[in-house]
């Protein structure tokens, strides 16, 4: 094996066979999408000795999109066997191989998938040519195939976008790199794609190559399926990724990172989706390193009736309850709530005394020290004082359900993408991807994450988000 640059050499690892593979799919969510067509090269000592291509009804339509892309459609695939009919096949085919693919966790991924609806674990060595090519020039922007064809000056293999095609064509690719690299810098890059996996020494590595570069939600677990943490991203593979990256300098994350036995995640439309989701299986599951989003049990409120001149501290049952008067916040415990209340007094020179904080008669102590506009003792009047006090604790009040009924917060990633969020008065009935499927519930109470979520949204325009009332509308004034 030679071992200088412009020399032919063989590929690294030459005393393994290197599957090189391609997939063409249905679209780009392994736990959604299905394969279409399976081409793999078994190269060695870098020669092709055999080849696995073949077409694959995936069970479900094939986008016109995909279909213009690929040329593989509906009609092409009729007749063509399903996975499950060569699954056995297949695995015996791979043998004990390497999987060399660009843009390895994509195909990996479906390929998992795929097995995993079988009931059957796959697992097997992997290359990534993508970020092999960005280790080997470093200089460059761009790593598609089609930009390293047009880099190295080779011929693309026909037909493109179809596996046998790009399969073909990559193999061509590592040729290129054998003969102008040196073999140990290959080996050694290889390689080295294995050591950075800093995975949890008993998570399943293959699970790195699976995490989507998308938006969603993932669930940590420790042993016996005890739920560690939970959390969101609008991307799930970098987020995932810094918990372990960051394990060595913060010591909840080095917990996390030590406990962790496995992990999985529900990908969204966008932001909003993983959103709501994160609230719901936080408190569902109630993960041990998860301290926001816990059940929102025992939360306080400041209402203030319409003919009152001061407002009185209530339950969570207020927060759930049709009521004439304003709410202002939500507190976990009785002393934030006091204490919110009292920065606000003080700030806007309100009195105490007249707002429920202080006992007494006649001038309260702060107007003694000139923190107060005299509303206990008749220099300011109570009308004066009210609307003042009213005034300023509108930041913190809960706006009423601003619709008659259920509506639906339509989250588009793209065309195709496309999901439906139900809220009923402040509550997150589930997600759908038709709205005929629109669920609904009896047993309706607010909950203070999903108010916080959709508020935020609400303030703020976002173009993959808009609101949808449906038909089931109930009349005007339930809150």
């Amino acid at each position: 094996m030679s071992s200088h640059p412009g020399e032919r050499s063989h590929p690294p690892l030459a005393d393994t066979p290197l599957i090189f593979i391609d997939l063409e799919t249905t679209g780009t969510r392994a736990t959604r999408d299905r394969i279409t067509e399976i081409a793999a090269l078994r190269v060695i000592d870098g020669q092709i000795v055999d080849r696995f291509v073949t077409l694959l009804d995936p069970g479900i339509d094939i986008p016109a999109r995909i279909a213009t892309l690929t040329g593989i459609d509906n009609a092409l695939v009729t007749g063509a066997p399903g996975f499950e009919e060569v699954a056995d096949d297949f695995e015996r085919w791979l043998g004990d191989g390497w999987l060399v693919a660009h843009n390895a966790r994509f195909d990996y991924s479906f390929l998992r998938n795929e097995f995993r609806r079988l009931g059957r674990e796959f697992r097997r060595r992997v290359v990534c040519t993508l970020k092999l090519s960005r280790a080997l020039d470093k200089s460059s922007h761009h790593h598609g195939l089609d930009a390293l064809l047009t880099r190295y000056q080779l011929e693309p293999h026909a037909p493109r976008h179809r596996a046998l095609g790009d399969a073909m064509t990559l193999f061509s690719v590592w040729q290129y790199w054998a003969r102008h690299h040196y073999v140990e810098q290959i080996e050694t890059l290889v390689l080295d794609q294995e050591r950075r996996r800093s995975l949890p020494a008993q998570l399943d590595p293959g699970l790195l190559d699976e995490l989507p570069a998308r938006p969603g939600v993932y669930l940590f677990y420790g042993h016996n399926q005890l739920p560690l943490y939970v959390g969101k991203s609008v991307n799930l593979r970098s987020r995932v990724l810094s918990h372990f990256n960051n394990d060595h300098r913060n010591d909840r994350e080095m917990k996390i990172c030590q406990q962790t036995r496995h992990l999985e995640w529900h990908e969204t439309a966008g932001d909003l989706g993983a959103q709501l989701l994160e609230a719901r299986l936080v408190k569902k599951l109630s993960p041990i390193y998860n301290r926001r989003l816990r059940r929102s049990a025992g939360l306080h409120t400041w209402y203030w009736p319409t003919d009152a001149q001061a407002p009185q501290l209530a339950g969570q049952k207020m927060l759930q309850e049709e009521a004439t008067g304003a709410r202002y916040g939500m507190f976990r415990s009785r002393r934030e709530a006091t204490h919110a209340l009292t920065g606000i007094v003080e700030q806007q020179r309100l009195c105490p005394r007249v707002m429920g904080l202080e006992r007494g008669r006649g001038r309260c102590f702060a107007y003694q020290i000139g923190r107060c506009a005299g509303a206990c003792c008749g220099e300011e009047s109570l009308e004066s004082h009210t609307a003042r006090a009213r005034d300023a604790l509108e930041s913190l009040r809960i706006r009423h359900w601003p619709w008659e009924g259920r509506v639906a917060f339509r989250e588009a990633a793209s065309e195709q993408d496309v999901v439906y969020h139900l809220v009923d008065q402040w509550c997150y009935l589930g997600s759908v991807e038709n709205l005929d499927q629109a669920p609904t519930a009896n047993d309706i109470a607010f909950d203070v994450d999903t108010y916080r979520i959709l508020t935020r949204f609400l303030a703020n325009e976002h173009d993959c988000v808009s609101v949808i009332p449906l038909e089931d509308q109930r009349p005007v004034g339930t809150t």
